[in-house]
């Protein structure tokens, strides 16, 4: 992978300033830092059982006020989320006024939660200088009813029932809204929207920006609660004013494209009381006043905390009309907020986010691939959420009821968050995964290097990590366990992030001394009969075994993970490549160094030999989890993405390296010496060595040999087992004819081929690894196989595919990889791009062929997008894939 690339200088002076805080600069205190869905998560759970779904749902969302964040449709807030704005809209038709998106909770979807939504992230850079985003808005009644009725009558067998499916988009009957951002100066905010009506006819839209305040007086943590409230007000006739004891003072302007200015409407960011009498101004006042015709649910007196700016117009067939805002800080207001100035700042950021790009993305891409990655980097920006979560706080809540059901997070009272956090996907996943967020800032790295080890180092501080050394997972249960892969982002974001020689050593050091206290737990908590063989419980690959891995086995006894044991191998690897190169500069991380290639070795003994061959299958050719019941070992014959895993354990380690580090040397040598087994050459690949240009020597450590390596890859490579015209399958295909069946204590557990959604609910309807394509993994396959091809050169060669009798060294073998899973998003003539799964809108229309989700996994035979539809986090991946593909075109 390409590892550094200098950026184009106007957003690139921006970020240095923002890193440096030069002349005070904060480009990044404002963005689309607002969440898509609040309701429904933990943090807004006070319910007595711990059901989070139920006790705020998205009906109650409108009236009822969030105590730990906020939601807006395509929003923008500053970094603590204490100011928002985001717009409404009505079509005259809804039952409900349009502020947020919405989606089925996960026990009303066939597949698990699911948004119910068209829009899309089209364009930002990364200190939101410049940002655009699209939301498709009906013209008919929003089919809220028809969504949860049909879903609900689907099976797991069955397709989700999206919203095209309903048919509110026939004869372009819809509003295409575009919303756009440009900073004039870090606090100088220019909102630009544009609605579009598709349809034939003329259309009625009311449109209300609105601008509100979190409600930090009744909610949020202990030390905002202590703050004066803030409130909005009118300031005259042209604008409100926003009043606010930390964030400051800041003025808002609205008017249309006839230069009109809007009726403002006020009211208060709190709950309404459904059993109160009279006019309460609450949360959703607008809606009242709007659908209800409650015209006394807006506060006379023109002030509160939530405000709106009330537009109403008849678009006709074919036409746009626009609408300009601005939101500055009383410091930097203008005289003129919407003079000639206006529409020529606008020019110039964009033109601005299009040189950015055209430094960053390679010239060696077609322009249709320079349009996915572009869109890629956009969902990528737009997915950064505030996220705030204090345990402590949110458990002492008096408000909260006698707990009768599960109890969440109770030994994560430490746990503090306040913070910017690249999010798997806003609405689906509206609050952080560990290994997700790791796999996002490869491509973070790119787009802005210092955001991506701050991110790094973030879930290594103490009010993250657990007190234990453990990384929290996820909101539903920061105790389950996430693959340790943070150590493999910190060592690949400190490549990606300078040239060789002027890297940042200090963040390689901050991050590896916090990794020690969690590669500890991992030892200590994870390996439960102390030998080398690791139970991390799921690792993320939900539903890709017989049973579910993080809970009591239904058998009994217990699992050795060939993915949980790899993936400490992995560990392994990727500190020891951390202190190695920490050591050259300080030799006291030589013992470190030292540590981690003995424990390396460790891990790979126990994998291959413990019980005769370990956890390698000789009759199979491939690893498997084994379950230990009543003293037996019984493999778990399911061919998997978890017999995989081990390849990725691969290191190159250079003699010219190992010479500057006398001490690594000498221990390295008397470990091999007195402390391995003598046939170790037979079941890994130990420290094999070839000549680099003749002079220093290269060693190769994995963890299969090459022969075991060759029969992995027999598998991987075979179009009826792992690979698709999209990538590798997370399960053999094999299991659709030959399901994998294992019977015990009178029950039958049963594995089989899935390729799209799950039809298992072990860990909920979305969650799925028996069969789809998943961009992460694929990912550090193709990784491992470079470093493979490394060391080897044209000296290995494998077929591919497999039975082709075409024979490819293990670069190519990448290559071909990376295009298949390119394939996923590049359009195929008249049959549209495979990730749109044929949906006729994506096919020839061009107010939609050219825009594009990037789902959580796809499906392995059509290329179809599933899951969470925006998790551009992990699968934006795809553009350091083409960047690979780009500079293999220009070589």
């Amino acid at each position: 992978m390409e590892n550094y690339l200098p950026m184009k200088r106007a957003e690139k002076d921006r970020l240095e300033e923002e890193f440096a805080r030069s002349n005070h600069s904060n480009w990044k205190r404002w963005g689309p830092y607002l969440a898509d869905r609040q309701w429904g998560t933990v943090r807004e759970d006070y319910s007595a059982d711990g059901r989070p779904w139920e006790h705020f749902p998205h009906d109650q969302a409108r009236y009822r006020a969030y105590r730990w964040g906020e939601d807006g449709l395509l929003g923008f807030s500053d970094r603590q989320c204490r100011l928002c704005f985001a717009p409404a809209l009505w079509n005259g038709r809804d039952s409900i006024l349009k502020e947020r998106l919405f989606g089925l909770s996960g026990p009303e979807g066939n597949h698990g939660e699911d948004v119910k939504e068209c829009y899309f992230y089209l364009d930002a850079t990364p200190t939101y200088s410049y940002a655009k985003a699209l939301y498709k808005y009906p013209q008919a009644a929003f089919p809220y009813g028809d969504l949860v009725a049909e879903n609900g009558r689907r099976s797991a067998r069955d397709p989700e029932y999206e919203l095209a499916d309903t048919g509110v988009f026939a004869e372009d009957r819809y509003f295409d809204i575009c919303i756009e951002y440009a900073k004039h100066t870090p606090e100088d905010i220019l909102v630009l929207i544009s609605a579009h009506n598709c349809g034939p006819e003329p259309a009625l839209l009311h449109l209300l920006p609105t601008l509100w305040l979190r409600n930090t007086w009744q909610g949020g943590s202990s030390h905002e609660r202590a703050w004066p409230q803030p409130r909005l007000y009118k300031n005259g006739d042209d604008d409100i004013c926003v009043e606010h004891p930390s964030l400051g003072r800041f003025h808002f302007w609205a008017e249309n494209d006839v230069g009109e200015g809007p009726t403002w409407l006020f009211t208060n960011n709190e709950t309404r009381d459904l059993n109160a009498p009279g006019p309460t101004y609450s949360k959703d006042a607008f809606h009242r006043y709007l659908i209800d015709n409650s015209l006394d649910a807006v506060c006379p007196d023109s002030e509160g905390t939530k405000a709106a700016a009330h537009f109403s117009c008849e678009i006709p067939a074919g036409a746009t009309r626009t609408f300009r805002l601005r939101l500055s800080r009383r410091e930097e207001r203008p005289q003129q907020p919407f003079s000639a100035a206006f529409d020529r700042i606008f020019a110039e950021r964009r033109s601005e986010a299009d040189a950015y790009y055209a430094g960053l993305i390679s010239a060696n891409l077609a322009d249709e691939e320079k349009n996915i990655a572009r869109q890629a980097y956009a969902g990528l920006l737009w997915s950064k959420q505030f996220y705030h979560y204090v345990v402590a706080d949110w458990k002492a809540d008096e408000r909260r009821p006698a707990t009768t059901g599960q109890q969440r997070n109770l030994d994560w009272g430490h746990l503090f968050n306040r913070d910017i956090i690249s999010m798997p996907d806003k609405w689906e996943y509206p609050w952080y995964a560990a290994w997700d967020s790791a796999f996002h800032m490869l491509p973070f790295a790119r787009l802005d290097p210092h955001f991506s080890k701050e991110q790094l180092l973030l879930f290594l501080r103490d009010w993250y990590m657990h007190p234990n050394g453990q990384i929290p997972a996820y909101e539903w249960e920061f105790g389950d366990v996430n693959p340790p892969v943070h150590a493999w982002a910190c060592w690949r974001v400190y490549q990606m992030t300078g040239p060789p020689g002027k890297r940042d050593r200090a963040f390689l050091a901050r991050a590896f001394h916090r990794l020690l206290l969690n590669f500890t737990w991992w030892v200590n908590r994870k390996d439960l009969n102390d030998d080398n063989l690791f139970s991390g419980g799921f690792l993320g690959l939900d539903n890709i075994g017989v049973f579910d891995r993080s809970k009591p086995l239904p058998t009994g006894g217990h699992l050795e993970q060939a993915d949980g044991t790899a993936w400490m191998a992995y560990y392994c690897s990727s500190m020891l490549s951390i202190a190695m190169e920490l050591a050259v500069d300080d030799p006291s991380y030589d013992g470190m160094a030292s540590k981690f290639f003995e424990h390396y070795v460790a891990i790979a003994q126990a994998m291959n030999t413990i019980d005769g061959n370990g956890l390698w299958d000789e009759e199979d050719g491939f690893y498997y989890d084994h379950l230990h019941l009543d003293g037996r070992s019984i493999p778990m014959r399911i061919r998997s993405m978890v017999g995989i895993i081990p390849l990725f354990t691969v290191d190159v380690l250079y003699e010219s390296v190992i010479d500057r580090l006398p001490g690594f040397r000498k221990r390295m040598q008397w470990f091999l010496d007195h402390k391995t087994r003598g046939d170790l050459p037979s079941f890994m690949t130990y420290m094999e060595q070839r000549k680099v240009d003749g002079s220093s020597n290269m060693r190769l450590l994995a963890l299969p040999t090459q022969d075991r390596l060759k029969s992995i890859l027999s598998y991987i490579l075979d179009e009826n087992e792992f690979l698709s015209p999209y990538g590798v399958r997370s399960l053999s295909k094999a299991h659709a004819d030959a399901p994998f069946t294992f019977e015990a204590g009178g029950q039958k557990h049963v594995v089989a081929y899935e390729a799209g959604e799950s039809n298992s609910y072990m860990f909920g309807g979305n969650s799925n690894w028996r069969g789809p394509i998943w961009m992460p993994l694929n990912f550090l396959l193709i990784e491992a196989l470079e470093r493979y091809y490394q060391f080897y050169r044209d000296r290995l060669k494998v077929e591919c595919p497999t039975r082709s009798g075409q024979w490819m060294n293990l670069r190519e073998v990448a290559r071909e990889i990376e295009r298949r899973l390119l394939g996923l998003f590049v359009a195929k003539g008249a049959d549209g791009r495979p990730c749109h799964g044929g949906d006729e809108h994506f096919k020839n229309d061009p107010r939609w062929r050219d825009l594009l989700s990037f789902h959580e996994y796809f499906h392995a035979e059509s290329g179809r997008g599933l899951g969470a539809s925006h998790q551009t986090g992990w699968t934006a991946l795809i553009t350091l894939i083409m960047e690979d593909l780009a500079a293999q075109r220009r070589d």
